[in-house]
């Protein structure tokens, strides 16, 4: 399970890393491979992204009430295929709005 769970969270932390479109926002040596924050460049943009995550079957996604943002959780029960189509959302997210 936690080669599984690291190679999950590596697919969302890639992008983050890569990105300037998206924006981690847990120093690197402090990152969760169960929960992983972000942002968008607006909270616009980021309630954009979560009704088309709804729509996609993506749920689950809205961050913490006091914090903000996009939180994926990725526990145990998440399958990578699920994790996968995230990314591949988070990519044609952001292709559709940088």
């Amino acid at each position: 399970m936690e080669k599984i769970n690291a190679k999950k969270a590596s697919l969302i932390y890639d992008i983050l890393d890569e990105s300037a479109f998206y924006r981690g926002t847990v120093q690197k040596d402090s990152r969760s491979l169960m929960n992983i924050p972000f942002r968008l460049p607006s909270e616009d943009l980021e309630k954009e992204f979560l009704s088309g995550a709804t729509k996609l079957g993506l749920i689950g996604l809205k961050g913490h009430r006091s914090v903000g943002g996009i939180r994926a959780s990725i526990y145990n029960a998440m399958p990578i295929e699920g994790v996968e189509k995230l990314t591949a959302y988070m990519r044609e997210f952001e292709q559709k709005n940088s």
